[in-house]
């Protein structure tokens, strides 16, 4: 399967090393991430999470919804 960060980088048109610069991390450390050599860290999945707004699961394969709308209004509506 291939990795959805790599999906998401290529739709962009970006290359791993741009992208690597934008997560503080080393373009080594990206290509390894999109291959499934090494577990991502936490701080890292969140901020690509966030890079391509769309979820964590989303990244991780558990979901194959990018975001939760639902979820987003729900939290909007507690927050207003």
């Amino acid at each position: 399967m291939e990795s959805r960060i790599k999906q998401l980088r290529e739709k962009r048109g970006l290359i791993q090393e741009i992208l690597a610069v934008e997560l503080g991390i080393t373009q080594q450390m990206l290509s390894k991430y999109e291959r499934d050599v090494t577990l991502i860290k936490v701080d890292i999945l969140k901020k690509i999470a966030a890079y391509f707004n769309v979820t964590t699961d989303y990244l991780l394969g558990v979901s194959d919804v990018k975001r939760d709308l639902n979820g987003q209004m729900k939290m909007n509506d507690v927050l207003v």
